[in-house]
């Protein structure tokens, strides 16, 4: 099965760009990032079996080519997260508040947080999509909403 790239990138490219922002930290690398792996698509002469699955392989590359990007040694200077949260929109501060403690958890913690309450996917889908073992899936999702219930209890106690 292969469906038509404008309506892939309809479909995708904004999931694809903040899965990509997400690892990169970087608007202009994000965007790269979705780019490199639309290019890819094209390029590749593999037949899908669903729309599931065109997704799970359209968002491993887009991790995988996100891990590329900050692993060069002239990787672009990171745009500081408060100036890139600036030219952001969210429905509300809490959701802006959340957004920027996403953000700030360790990446591995980060990726996963973002697959499973944005994306969606289970944890048997998100251990598929990063080659990772579903136990260390939960694990790392369990610590991610520990840090981020410990973070936001604490700006919650301070207001």
């Amino acid at each position: 099965m292969r469906e038509l790239v404008e309506a892939l990138i309809d479909k995708y490219k904004n999931s694809l760009f903040t899965i990509a922002f997400n690892v990169c930290q970087n608007a202009q690398d994000a965007e790269d990032v979705v780019q490199d792996t639309f290019i890819q698509y094209i390029t590749k002469e593999k037949d899908f079996e669903s729309e599931v699955h065109i997704r799970a392989w359209l968002i491993r590359v887009a991790i995988n080519k996100a891990k590329n990007k900050n692993s060069v040694f002239f990787r672009r200077s990171t745009v500081p997260l408060g100036d890139y949260m600036e030219s952001l929109s969210f429905e509300s501060a809490e959701a802006s508040d959340l957004f920027e403690t996403v953000m700030n958890l360790p990446e591995k913690y980060r990726v996963i947080i973002h697959l499973f309450y944005y994306e969606d996917y289970s944890v048997k889908e998100i251990s598929d999509i990063l080659k990772l073992s579903e136990s260390c899936v939960k694990v790392r999702l369990s610590r991610g909403r520990m840090m981020l219930k410990n973070t936001l209890q604490e700006v919650w106690e301070d207001e």
